[in-house]
């Protein structure tokens, strides 16, 4: 008998610490909540869609998707799926318009990357026909083992050149039985963070224990760690955040990464880094907070910003010149990245030598380690994408007029199959002083046309004036927090300001050097930046608490 309780009791604690429940993974699922006539709230791409209330499956509202020239797509990305788990992927459609199809385009995701599984469901070959009636999409399917989302995406087109006509959406579902798991049992160990660059690179080694956990949340303040009664709590997921103007930023990874870099932070600022490891996700989200929380500060680099071009809906700033060839570099947006693209083929490979460059990067000369970071994509066989650099070039005209240093080999380059790949630093100078051209040379044959996709175009440079860890031995900011009055000493005439983590200035005045007490019992209670930056150029950036 005793050993029938002994098993009842062990039983009991397992459905106790672990709970299953169904649950609709779609937000908005029957678009029933529109932010304006034609957004879908929760839904991040909407092309040519509308709000309808006369036909619909069920609710107050359906959606109304428009036919076009182009493809037009709703999407709505998932996350905290479970690799190995059975989802039903599910949703209603009425198509009765012969100016019109649809069919769903629907990928299994790893963080943002696609999974090309499942294909003949989530992305048939086949499209709607034509009925008076709703129609269902219906699929079990189970998720890949490395996957941890599901970008939900249906798409309209036009039928035989006809556009201007509709389909309708309503009712979507993705569910499958989740697990709750408890609260993981550990924090990771070994976390570092290290400024690199124009931003830092973190590294940790993965919690241990009986609960491990789903997820990490990186999160960061200019300031010391927020107090854990704030900051993260159960069931409030914290969104991944780059803005440190909102007081913070953020971002989620996967368990079993090891390590995030965040590319670009603010320069020359104190940065404290806090890890929390979770189970679950959304309303179920249970973080680990109590104990001692893994943390770690850094000193951005002052670093000066000369370029960074992102593709957003063009070239931007880069040039494009065509040499040879009716083909050139223009903008693209597909699987929602905008890059830059270039092919050589059009119906068959053609001939080309066409260039993208860069605007003029005027290097102050009291900038060092000039550096050129991207990424690129390619598919196809044909010539390498060259990386070119130039101090010659006039920044108009044939760019074959002037000098160009090849430093393609300096990069690290996709290897094709559309597979994304970072090319790592590329030192363009050491010293500044001068300024350069950078260029991406694309040729193509009539035997062959690769295509190369270019995006993420960074050059940055590190400020040589000064340095934060030296200016802090001589100068002395106290007491902090602070009283009424912040008192320093400065050894040069400055410039000083202090400014919140909005910031906005509260405070900005000329200093003789010597000792100086400033006034900041007027201020609201909280955090401020105390900037003094001297004659010699040389800057302290300090956080101050009031």
């Amino acid at each position: 008998m005793k050993k029938i309780y002994l098993t009842l009791f062990i039983l009991a604690l397992i459905s106790f610490s672990q709970t299953i429940k169904a649950q609709n993974f779609v937000q908005n699922p029957g678009m029933e909540v529109w932010t304006s006539d034609t957004q879908p709230e929760s839904w991040t791409i909407a092309e040519n869609t509308s709000k309808e209330a006369t036909i619909k499956h069920s609710g107050s509202f359906s959606a109304k998707h428009t036919s076009a020239s182009a493809t037009k797509k709703i999407q709505q990305v998932i996350s905290g799926i479970t690799g190995g788990q059975t989802y039903t992927i599910q949703y209603w459609f009425l198509d009765n318009d012969n100016a019109a199809k649809t069919r769903i385009w629907s990928y299994w995701l790893n963080g943002t990357t696609t999974i090309a599984a499942d294909e003949a469901t989530l992305r048939p070959a086949t499209y709607s026909e034509n009925s008076d009636q709703w129609q269902q999409f219906n699929a079990v399917l189970t998720a890949p083992a490395d996957a941890n989302g599901f970008r939900f995406e249906v798409r309209v087109y036009n039928q035989d050149g006809n556009n201007g006509g509709a389909v309708y959406y309503d009712d979507f579902t993705f569910s499958g039985d989740i697990v709750i798991k408890p609260e993981p049992s550990n924090y990771p160990t070994a976390f570092v963070a290290t400024a690199t660059g124009t931003g830092a690179s973190l590294s940790w080694t993965d919690a241990t224990g009986t609960q491990l956990p789903d997820a990490y949340l990186i999160y960061a303040t200019v300031a010391t760690p927020k107090n854990t009664s704030e900051i993260p709590a159960d069931g409030s997921p914290v969104a991944n955040n780059l803005d440190i103007s909102e007081g913070y930023i953020a971002w989620n990874v996967a368990y079993g990464k090891g390590g995030h870099v965040f590319e670009t932070l603010e320069p020359g600022l104190i940065y404290s880094f806090q890890i929390f490891p979770y189970t679950n996700s959304g309303s179920d989200i249970d973080y680990k907070t109590d104990g001692t929380i893994p943390s770690s500060t850094i000193h951005s680099n002052n670093y000066v910003l000369l370029l960074h071009e992102t593709f957003d809906a063009d070239l931007g700033v880069m040039d494009a010149y065509s040499v040879a060839g009716e083909q050139e570099w223009t903008y693209y947006n597909f699987n929602n990245e905008d890059y830059a693209r270039m092919s050589g083929y059009s119906g068959g490979a053609v001939a080309n030598e066409d260039w993208l460059i860069s605007p003029a990067l005027v290097v102050p000369a009291t900038v060092i380690d000039v550096t050129l970071k991207f990424r690129s994509a390619r598919n196809y066989d044909g010539n390498a994408l060259q990386l070119m650099k130039s101090t010659n070039y006039t920044g108009t005209g044939n760019p074959n007029s002037a000098s160009w240093t090849d430093i393609t080999d300096q990069a690290d380059w996709s290897a094709g199959t559309w597979t994304w790949v970072q090319s790592g630093d590329v030192l363009l100078s050491e010293s500044g002083g001068t300024t350069w051209y950078v260029a991406f040379k694309y040729t193509s044959t009539t035997e062959a046309a690769t295509t190369w996709q270019v995006d993420d175009v960074l050059v940055y440079g590190i400020s040589s004036v000064g340095s934060p860890e030296n200016m802090a031995e001589m100068i002395s900011v106290y007491p902090n927090p602070t009283g009424s009055f912040v008192n320093f000493t400065s050894p040069q005439q400055a410039a000083v300001s202090i400014t919140d983590l909005s910031g906005r200035v509260v405070f900005t005045e000329t200093l003789q050097a010597g000792q100086h007490s400033l006034p900041v019992d007027q201020l609201n209670k909280g955090i401020y930046l105390l900037s003094i930056r001297q004659q010699n150029h040389t800057q302290l950036t300090k956080l101050i608490v009031e």
